[in-house]
């Protein structure tokens, strides 16, 4: 398995360490329960360097990535970052994927300069893709292996970090970024995104570099009274279900249309021609069979991906794309594909473990707010 530059640092402080998309990542510290309280109510950091990281630029940059993305890359300004997704020739997902604007210092007269950040376990499929349809005068480089990304997450997210950089985190907006020094590193990139619903920054920098930023945001928040804690990926998965939003693979994938995901937002059939933009057009107009629904159970069985969605009358109408026990809440919190018909907030639905039938409704994302 590979590893990132903070493998050793995990195992030292005791994490609870798995393959994932072909690396070896820490699950776990102290629990995942209490990993999931500490990012809502405090700060936490994770480990996300497994993540892919390509740069796109030339003056056919623009061209090529409203060809094959599906969000409208040109209302992207400088400094911003936008989520989107690849669609495949189907009308699937190839990934869903951050797009940065990157600044124009280093380009020459006409050219524009993105950074994609993809899911670890679609690197190549990615980058094989976007090559495939790159017929424009765009230079696409890899720079997944020398990357590394930190995720700091929580309430208390500007008040751990703000001693370490000359970047305004305090002024920096949702989906925004700059670029600056950072613990005394140059040339990283911190970015008002995340995957959990916290808020926070996610942080990229030279992988040569990445101990030494760990290192230093640990220290400075001791400095500042405010406990950082690392945090693993289970906890990452059960603040990202809480949010609704969705786990390439399980909730969406190849076979999955956005529009069926409730990703109609991020594809803007007006922007002009892109893979399989007529078909989005068509499901706009006339819907869709199928849609992701939001559910919850009082019961405290979880469910499991895979499970079976049936109605009233016991008929399989649908599966559990993703499930978990909800550590905000308190009880099963599930995500899964039904027909339209059972889309509509409050239907009933059960859940088939096999030999139990568990009750279950229709709710409305997000199923965490913050008081």
């Amino acid at each position: 398995m590979k590893t990132t530059p903070l493998t050793e640092k995990h195992i030292a402080l005791g994490a609870k360490m798995t393959g994932f998309a072909g690396y070896n990542m820490p699950v776990s510290y102290a629990g995942i329960k209490e990993e999931h309280h500490t990012v809502r109510k405090n700060v936490g950091i994770f480990d996300v360097s497994h993540m892919g990281e390509f740069i796109v630029r030339g003056t056919g940059a623009l061209d090529l990535l409203q060809k094959v993305t599906s969000n409208n890359v040109a209302k992207l300004e400088i400094g911003a970052a936008q989520y989107s997704c690849l669609p495949n020739a189907d009308g699937g997902i190839v990934d869903d994927l951050l797009i940065y604007r990157l600044p124009e210092d280093k380009c020459a007269e006409g050219e524009r300069a993105y950074m994609l950040v993809v899911n670890a376990s679609n690197i190549e499929k990615d980058w094989n893709w976007i090559s495939q349809h790159n017929d424009f005068d765009a230079k696409l480089t890899d720079i997944s292996e020398q990357t590394g990304l930190l995720a700091v997450q929580g309430p208390n997210a500007i008040k751990a970090l703000e001693g370490l950089t000359d970047i305004d985190l305090a002024g920096m907006k949702y989906y925004t970024f700059a670029k600056g020094t950072f613990a005394g590193c140059e040339n990283v990139l911190v970015s008002a995104t995340g995957y959990t619903g916290a808020g926070g920054f996610e942080i990229y920098g030279n992988n040569e570099d990445l101990a030494k930023i760990w290192d230093a945001i640990f220290a400075a928040s001791a400095q500042t009274g405010i406990e950082m804690t690392p945090i693993g990926l289970g906890a990452r998965d059960t603040l990202r279900l809480e949010m609704g939003f969705c786990l390439y693979g399980n909730d969406i994938d190849d076979t999955t249309s956005p529009i069926e995901a409730g990703l109609s937002w991020i594809t803007k059939v007006k922007k002009g021609d892109f893979i399989s933009q007529p078909l989005f057009q068509k499901q706009k107009k006339e819907g869709v069979n199928k849609k992701l629904v939001a559910f919850t159970l009082q019961e405290r069985r979880v469910p499991r991906h895979d499970y079976v969605i049936e109605d009233a009358e016991g008929n399989a109408i649908g599966r559990v794309t993703s499930g978990t026990l909800s550590p905000s809440l308190g009880h099963p919190i599930g995500l899964g594909y039904v027909p339209t018909n059972f889309a509509a907030v409050d239907t009933e639905l059960f859940i088939s473990t096999g030999r139990k039938r568990l009750p279950a409704k229709v709710v409305k994302l997000p199923f965490w707010k913050e008081k």
